[in-house]
């Protein structure tokens, strides 16, 4: 909670609350330096303007992503903010969440692809509220600007995403943000929080041939597990009025904890060793530069419980506690060259050095030598070409490893054209191996159970995927991606394990699938405007063909916002209110394990099928949006409660949430 003081004294501090017009600042001279947006010359990076002196608009206030698009901080009111405005800040659409915030999200849509070399640490079901290196902000601003996220969350507590940016030259840019939330949950033993602290700063000298940027991140996230509930049919599903206060509902334990701890520090700069600019112009004509990429991070995830608990088997010691830990650096060290006409082509060569560790050997009963870590070096080669032509861009990109038996190799394409500045078609291609995560190859636990090592025996997994989609003002969003995966790696059931103990448990090992199978996802947006009126649709369908049943997603997924939109009080608000119906066919869904941090394969109950039904009222007052909502009204329309995040895990009741954005300029 200090880094949240700190931001907090420096919003209220240093900026003038009460004095803005809507949506930009005073007139004043521009400090700042110039950024390239979505439209820039490809390859191209942020060069310096002269200071002049003009109004200053919200497209100065430039948002700079990982990958170096830019866009203008937005401070309207639109459907798709309501869409973003939760947990993630991002549009949930593909995800199921469970009733507490900052506990996992179940998936109703998958994507697998990737482009990652190097397996991650595992325990992927608690990292989505964490911070990767791809989702970090960079900022480039004219003046002091920040942005203020709140939101209620469930009985004790609240979410704040706090953030500040400013710059001490027109060159110099930094930010400093810190999301913090607690929240009780209307469960026993279901409470969560977390932290995530980062800071970012660019540079770019005044002739444009030195680059910079580069960040800290700092994040813990801790989770209670209460390992759902024990007698939902009873207590939950029979909608019995005894058990309306949720806290009156048995769970399965009150003494587990999850956590996640990481720390990152990230450098990208590039100097260009010959730069040449195109006659009386400020654009760059031909460059000529090489650049540096540092990453190191450290990152564990443990999981704690004051007593065994014969649910996931037989234990070794009487108090658990697990973790796995993980070290990486990543140095990549490029040449990169840039023409007008001939576009951007990148080389590079990298090394990762990894240490994925435990605290000891462990030999288990059969004699078998469960190894304590996993480390090496890894040595890859890469290339990457862009070109843009007015309303034609072409992107291509990719990585082999060369040294190294945990490194992966993908190779990807894309392309798109826009014509008429209203419509817009893209395609692409993806080809990647990759090995499984840490956790599927090396495991260890104080639950005998849990203990693996699967180095010599996992091969890698080979996807081959293609997109192809429409975007279009007239006709809406379309967009198609079949993908092809072999060595499928998944957890499940270990049926053996399983049947050795009486009662309920959950005993899971990782497994690969032998079989290719196929997946296929069609998503179709469109938005329908009458008048103060509109009807927001998304739609997805997708389909798996597989040998076995180890990949399983709902058929049908569908969201449909019924709004009204209108300027209010003389134009001094803007008002925004409707209903949101989201739903999904039932199919078996994944089941969430709290010892490992992982979904896995069910096939055994069939959960969805069930409406969720949310009333929203949004305003926005000059650069402030207020949000209200009654978030699933319908919970207790029916005689009983069939509504699940995964087995054993119930979604959210009705609730009133509320919160703000907030804007503020210097």
């Amino acid at each position: 909670m200090k880094y949240f003081l700190f931001i907090l004294s420096l919003n209220f501090f240093s900026l003038q609350l009460y004095s803005q017009e809507d949506s930009i600042p005073p007139r004043r001279k521009i400090d700042t330096s110039r950024t390239l947006g979505p439209n820039r010359e490809i390859g191209q990076r942020p060069v310096p303007t002269d200071t002049t002196a003009k109004k200053i608009t919200i497209k100065d206030y430039k948002i700079i992503s990982y990958q170096r698009d830019t866009i203008y901080l937005d401070t309207t009111l639109t459907i798709q903010k309501e869409y973003k405005y939760n947990f993630l800040r991002k549009d949930d659409f593909e995800l199921m969440p469970f009733a507490n915030v900052g506990q996992p999200y179940n998936e109703l849509g998958v994507d697998l692809r990737s482009s990652s070399l190097y397996p991650h640490l595992g325990a992927s079901a608690l990292h989505t509220n964490y911070i990767e290196l791809e989702d970090i902000k960079y900022y480039n601003v004219a003046t002091p600007m920040s942005d203020l996220f709140f939101k209620t969350t469930f009985e004790q507590g609240q979410l704040l995403d706090a953030s500040l940016a400013f710059n001490t030259s027109r060159r110099l840019n930094f930010s400093i943000a810190f999301k913090g939330f607690r929240s009780l949950g209307k469960y026993q033993f279901n409470q969560a929080e977390s932290g995530n602290f980062r800071t970012t700063t660019n540079y770019i000298t005044a002739n444009g041939r030195y680059s910079l940027r580069a960040h800290i991140a700092a994040q813990d996230i801790d989770v209670q597990a209460n390992g759902g509930l024990t007698s939902e049919e009873v207590q939950f599903e029979s909608n019995d009025p005894e058990f309306s206060n949720r806290v009156k509902i048995d769970v399965r334990f009150n003494d587990a904890m999850n956590r996640i701890l990481g720390k990152r520090y990230y450098l990208d700069h590039l100097y260009k060793l010959v730069k040449k600019d195109q006659d009386s112009s400020r654009a760059e004509k031909t460059s000529l530069g090489i650049g540096h990429e540092f990453n190191y991070e450290t990152k564990y995830h443990s999981f704690n419980q004051t007593a065994a608990d014969t649910y996931f088997g037989d234990a070794i010691l009487t108090a658990i506690s697990d973790r796995a830990n993980l070290k990486t650096m990543y140095n990549q060290v490029n040449a990169e060259f840039y023409n007008a006409t001939l576009g951007r082509l990148q080389g590079n060569i990298s090394l990762y050095n990894y240490n994925y560790f435990f605290n000891s050997i462990l030999i288990t009963e059969d004699g078998t030598t469960i190894p304590n870590k996993l480390n090496g070096e890894e040595v890859a080669v890469g290339a990457e070409y862009e070109k843009r032509i007015k309303g034609f861009d072409f992107r291509a990109k990719g990585k082999y490893n060369i040294s190294g038996e945990l490194g992966g190799n993908f190779i990807q394409a894309s392309t798109s054209f826009v014509f008429k500045e209203k419509h817009k078609l893209f395609a692409g291609a993806h080809v990647s191996e990759q090995m499984p995560n840490f956790n599927f190859l090396l495991n260890q636990s104080d639950y005998v159970d849990y203990n693996w090592f699967n180095l010599g025996t996992f091969e890698k997994e080979q996807v081959y995927g293609l997109n192809v989609g429409f975007e279009s003002e007239v006709w809406g969003n379309l967009s198609l991606n079949y993908t092809t995966v072999g060595n499928y790696t998944y957890f499940g059931t270990n049926a053996e394990a399983t049947a050795e103990l009486d009662g309920e448990s959950s005993i899971l090992r990782p497994m690969q699938e032998s079989n290719v199978l196929n997946h296929t996802k069609l998503k179709y947006n469109k938005e329908l405007k009458l008048g103060k009126f509109a009807l927001n649709n998304t739609v997805m369908y997708q389909n798996v063909s597989q040998a076995n049943q180890v990949l399983n997603v709902p058929e049908l997924v569908t969201r449909n916002t019924l709004y009204f939109s209108s300027d209010v009080f003389k134009k001094a608000m803007f008002l925004q209110t409707g209903v949101t119906l989201k739903y999904f066919t039932s199919y078996n869904m994944n089941g969430y394990n709290p010892l490992l941090g992982e979904f896995y394969l069910q096939n055994n109950e069939k959960l969805g099928g069930y409406p969720m039904l949310d009333f929203f009222i949004n305003a926005k007052i000059q650069q402030t949006r207020i949000y209200l909502k009654a978030e699933h009204f319908n919970s207790s329309f029916g005689e009983t409660n069939q509504f699940y995040s995964a087995p054993s895990y119930p979604y959210r009741d009705f609730v009133i949430r509320f919160g703000l954005v907030w804007n503020f300029f210097s």
